[in-house]
C-alpha cells in the first residue's frame, strides 16, 4: 500500500505561486519606497506629525503599495487604538521587503530614542538611492543576459530555416520516406516560422515585461490606434487572399511587400501617436530636476512657494515641457487652488515620476509651507533620480543597433543559403536532384515573410527592453520590418544577378 500513496503536490505549488505574489508586491514595494521615504523627509523637515504623513499618503494613488500600507496604519491606529510607533514596528515584522523593514524600525528607533528624525530620514534616504542605483545596474545585466538569449534563439530559427532549405533542396529524404520514416514537410515548417517560433517572442516579451517596468501610466492610446489599424490590415489581407482580381498580390514576388505594407499601416500610426506622447514625458523627466532646483533657489530668497514655481516656470529651454509649464503659471496666477492644478497636470504628463514629484511638491506646500530646506531635498533626489535614469538609457541603447545587425543577417544569410542550394541543384551531382525555380520561390516567399514577421514582433520586445514599454516597439517593429524588408529586395536582386537567375 506504502507504494499507491501518492504525495500530494497541491500545497507546493500553491506556496510557491504566493511566494510568487509576494516577489511582486516586494518590488513594487521597492520601487515605491524611494518616493515614500521622500515624502516622509520633506513633511519631517516642515515639522509635520509621523501620524498625519501617514494620513497624507493614504490619498496618494500614484504610490498604490504605500496608500494600501497607509490605510492599515491609519486603521490600526484609529480603530483597534495603536500608536503609530507600535504600529510600524509590527508592519516592519510582517514586511517581505528588507529596505522598508530597515527603513520602519529605524524610523521606530530614532523616534523613541530622541535622536533628530530628519537627519535620519536624509541618511536613510540616501542608502535608498545607493540601493534603487546598484538594483538598476543589476537589471541592466539581466536585460542584457535576456537580450543575448534572444539573440541565441533567432541564430537557431536561422539554423532551422537553413536546415530546412537544404533538406527540400535534395533528395536527402526520399530513402526515409520509403521506409515510412516522416520528413520536413511545409506544414510543419509553416508552424515553426508562424507559431513556434512568435510564441517564443512572446515568451521572451513577458520575461522583459517582469524586469523592466515602464514609468508612462494609462498608455492606451497607441493601442487603440494600432488596434484599429491592425483590423483593416487583417481585412484587406483576407480580401486578397479570397477575392480572385487580387489573386496576383499573393504571388511570391509581391506578397512579401504586401505583408509589409500591413505591417507598417498597424506600426506607423501607432509610433506617430507614441512619439509624440514620449516627447512631451522624456522632455517633462529632462526638465523636473531643473524646475524644482529653481524653485527652491527662488524660494531661498524669500518668494512664497506660488511665487516660486510662477518663477521658475518662466525659464525657457524646458521644449515641450515649456507648454505644460505655461498652463501651470496662468492657472496660479489666477488662483487655481494647487490640487486642481496638479489635476490638470496629469492630464498633460503620464509619466510617473515626474506626477510623483508634483505630488509631493504641492503636498509640501499645502502642508509644510514649501520650506526651502523640504524643497532643497525633493531637489536633490529628482537630480539623482535623473542621473539614475540617463545612466540607465545609455546602457540599454546599444542594444537597438543590435536588433537592426540580426535584422539584416537573417535576411541576408537566409536568402544566400536558398540561392546557392538552388544553383547547386541544377549542377548533375549526386543524390540531388534539380529544383525547380517555382519551387524555390515559394520557399523564399514563405521563408521571407517569416522573417519579416520575426523582426516586427523582435520590434516590440527591443521596445520594451530599451524604453520600458510596448508601445514604444511601434516604432521599433515599422524600423525592423523595413529594415528586413530592404534587405530581402537587395539580396534576392544582387544574388539572383550573381547567380544568374531571375530576380
Amino acid at each position: 500500500m506504502k507504494n499507491l500513496q501518492v504525495p500530494f503536490k497541491g500545497p507546493k505549488i500553491f506556496g510557491k505561486m504566493l511566494n510568487r505574489l509576494f516577489e511582486e508586491d516586494t518590488s513594487e514595494i521597492n520601487r515605491e519606497l524611494p518616493f515614500a521615504a521622500l515624502l516622509f523627509t520633506i513633511l519631517a523637515a516642515s515639522e509635520v506629525a509621523l501620524y498625519e504623513s501617514w494620513r497624507k499618503l493614504c490619498s496618494i494613488d500614484h504610490l498604490p503599495m504605500f496608500q494600501k500600507e497607509a490605510k492599515e496604519v491609519v486603521r490600526q491606529v484609529e480603530v483597534l487604538g495603536y500608536d503609530p510607533l507600535t504600529v510600524m514596528q509590527k508592519r516592519a515584522e510582517k514586511t517581505k521587503s528588507k529596505s522598508y523593514r530597515e527603513f520602519l524600525m529605524g524610523y521606530v528607533s530614532a523616534v523613541r530614542s530622541g535622536g533628530n528624525i530628519v537627519n535620519y530620514l536624509k541618511s536613510k534616504l540616501r542608502s535608498i538611492f545607493e540601493i534603487q542605483s546598484a538594483a538598476a545596474i543589476r537589471s541592466i545585466e539581466r536585460l542584457g543576459t535576456l537580450v543575448e538569449a534572444y539573440a541565441v534563439m533567432l541564430i537557431v530559427t536561422l539554423c532551422s530555416y537553413i536546415l530546412f532549405i537544404v533538406f527540400s533542396a535534395t533528395s536527402i529524404f526520399e530513402p526515409m520516406k520509403a521506409t515510412g520514416t516522416p520528413g520536413i514537410s511545409t506544414p510543419v515548417v509553416c508552424l515553426l516560422i508562424f507559431l513556434l517560433t512568435p510564441l517564443i517572442s512572446v515568451v521572451f516579451m513577458v520575461v522583459a515585461h517582469l524586469e523592466r517596468k515602464s514609468n508612462l501610466v494609462g498608455l492606451k492610446r497607441p493601442y487603440q490606434v494600432a488596434l484599429i489599424a491592425g483590423v483593416a490590415a487583417c481585412c484587406l489581407l483576407a480580401l486578397i487572399f479570397m477575392a480572385p482580381q487580387l489573386q496576383y498580390l499573393t504571388s511570391p514576388q509581391i506578397l512579401p511587400l504586401v505583408v509589409t505594407a500591413c505591417l507598417l499601416t498597424i506600426s506607423i500610426p501607432a509610433a506617430g501617436v507614441y512619439i509624440d506622447i514620449a516627447r512631451v514625458n522624456n522632455a517633462a523627466e529632462n526638465a523636473i530636476p531643473s524646475f524644482l532646483r529653481d524653485v527652491t533657489e527662488a524660494r531661498k530668497t524669500g518668494l512664497s512657494p506660488e511665487k516660486s514655481i510662477v518663477h521658475a516656470a518662466k525659464r525657457p529651454g524646458y521644449g515641450k515641457f515649456a507648454e505644460v509649464l505655461a498652463l501651470i503659471r496662468s492657472q496660479m496666477e489666477w488662483g487655481v487652488p494647487l490640487r486642481k492644478i496638479f489635476g490638470s497636470i496629469k492630464r498633460k504628463i503620464q509619466t510617473w515620476p515626474v506626477l510623483v514629484n508634483f505630488l509631493i511638491l504641492v503636498e509640501t506646500i499645502k502642508m509644510g509651507g514649501g520650506s526651502s530646506v523640504a524643497l532643497e531635498i525633493l531637489t536633490e533626489y529628482s537630480e539623482k533620480q535623473k542621473d539614475v535614469e540617463t545612466n540607465k538609457k545609455s546602457l540599454l541603447r546599444p542594444y537597438v543597433i543590435l536588433a537592426f545587425i540580426w535584422s539584416v543577417l537573417i535576411a541576408l544569410t537566409t536568402t544566400m543559403v536558398a540561392l546557392t542550394v538552388y544553383t547547386l541543384t541544377q549542377l548533375s551531382l549526386p543524390g540531388s536532384a534539380p529544383m525547380p525555380l517555382v519551387v524555390m520561390q515559394e520557399q523564399m516567399n514563405l521563408f521571407s515573410l517569416g522573417i519579416l514577421l520575426q523582426c516586427w514582433l523582435s520590434g516590440f520586445f527591443v521596445g520594451k527592453v530599451n524604453e520600458g514599454t510596448f508601445a514604444a516597439g511601434f516604432k521599433y517593429s515599422a524600423m525592423l520590418v523595413l529594415t528586413a524588408h530592404v534587405s530581402l529586395a537587395l539580396s534576392q536582386s544582387l544574388l539572383s544577378s550573381m547567380f544568374g537567375l531571375v530576380s
